[in-house]
């Protein structure tokens, strides 16, 4: 089992510096049920977000997979990366430290 992380931006920045509209609204929140149940499955490790609302904002997933085949597919099946709400980018990961 290897560890992955893949970094998310925003595809249209008004979904952060305005707000989202009703269609991002509800991919956001699919995004969100499908990374929660990855967290309770014990795929996912860590999920978050910096709180800037500009072009740098981005969203991070941590998590395991066996290969990096099936951890692209975890990420392609993201809904807001099917959605198009934001753009993905993939990488081999590995936790050096974490609090206990």
């Amino acid at each position: 089992m290897g560890q992955f992380i893949y970094l998310l931006r925003p595809t249209r920045l008004g979904m952060v510096t305005e707000g989202p509209t009703s269609s991002e609204a509800e991919t956001v929140s699919r995004h969100f049920a499908y990374l929660t149940d990855l967290t309770n499955k014990g795929v996912v490790i860590l999920v978050g977000r910096t709180q800037n609302n500009d072009e740098s904002t981005l969203g991070i997933v941590i998590f395991e997979a066996d290969n990096e085949s099936a951890a692209q597919n975890i990420m392609e099946n993201d809904p807001a990366v099917q959605g198009g709400v934001m753009t993905a980018a993939l990488y081999p990961y590995k936790i050096a430290l974490m609090r206990k």
